[in-house]
């Protein structure tokens, strides 16, 4: 995912929503960075800054500004008690735009990371999982 500033989004993904540092490795200046939530070992996650030596400047400035907007597409974060996680990641300064509702036979909040990136937030239920 795109992000304004990799320090920035390293401190969110792992202070504030737990994850860890999987890879963090520069070539100059440019910064090769993922992070993977514990749970999930098999998974990273990119926290890339658009520029050099994937984009233009103009292409640069406009993910940027896409991103601010939210205009990508949300993540999903499956938890097991997603008003207990509203709680806990609240309570870390997680900024939510959407508090948990009921919808579809399930509880779902919603969140921004300090970038723009949108997260949707989905307890996992058993009747879900077993299908």
């Amino acid at each position: 995912m795109y992000v304004r500033d990799q320090d920035e989004a390293l401190a969110f993904y792992v202070d504030k929503l737990g994850f860890r540092v999987h890879t963090d490795a520069r070539n100059g200046d440019y910064r090769w960075l993922t992070v993977q939530h514990p749970e999930q070992p098999s998974f990273q996650l990119g926290l890339f800054k658009p520029g050099p030596p994937m984009h233009d400047a103009a292409t640069a400035q406009a993910l940027c500004e896409a991103v601010a907007k939210g205009a990508m597409p949300p993540l999903v974060l499956a938890v097991d008690d997603c008003r207990a996680a509203y709680e806990r990641l609240s309570a870390s300064g997680v900024e939510f735009m959407q508090e948990p509702v009921d919808r579809y036979g399930t509880v779902d909040a919603g969140f921004r990371d300090p970038s723009g990136n949108g997260w949707k937030m989905i307890e996992s239920s058993p009747s879900r999982e077993a299908q």
